[in-house]
């Protein structure tokens, strides 16, 4: 099949297709009398799998390893799991640090009056001058912006 016809089998782009074989990720596909890509069933199964490694935030060295693995009728499911786990922790600490960024947003967000006034929390806080507060300890009598 074609690269287009790949593409669509597998759910990777054509230039991904490409990316992947020109950094070794996947083996270069045959040519035709024409030089045009050819794939056959199993590039479009390693392209799935690229594809679904990637999905589950997997790096281009993690998927190779993977690729390896599961190439290797011999391996020991050890390795796959404990890279899975491994991965599960990085996930984890993302997420965390995803809901502080969240939460800091969220609390930024609800002390702007978000009307004409030019003092935003948000900015100055970006800027790195919190407005007459700290995010965890709220001014009494109201909130950072123009009282």
């Amino acid at each position: 099949m074609t690269i287009g016809e790949a593409s669509h089998a597998s759910g990777v782009s054509a230039k991904m297709i490409r990316y992947y074989e020109e950094i070794g990720l996947i083996s270069p596909a045959g040519r035709t009398a024409s030089n045009y890509r050819v794939y056959d069933r199993d590039s479009v199964n390693r392209l799935r799998f690229v594809r679904r490694s990637r999905s589950l935030g997997f790096s281009l060295e993690e998927t190779e390893r993977l690729l390896k693995l599961w190439d290797d009728k011999a391996r020991a499911s050890a390795e796959v799991k404990a890279m899975a786990l491994t991965h599960v922790e990085e996930l984890e600490t993302k997420i965390a640090e995803m809901q502080a960024m969240r939460d800091t947003l969220v609390h930024l967000a609800e002390r702007c009056h978000g009307d004409n006034r030019p003092n935003c929390p948000i900015l100055a806080d970006l800027e790195g001058h919190p407005l007459r507060q700290t995010a965890t300890a709220p001014r009494a009598g109201g909130d950072c912006c123009g009282d």
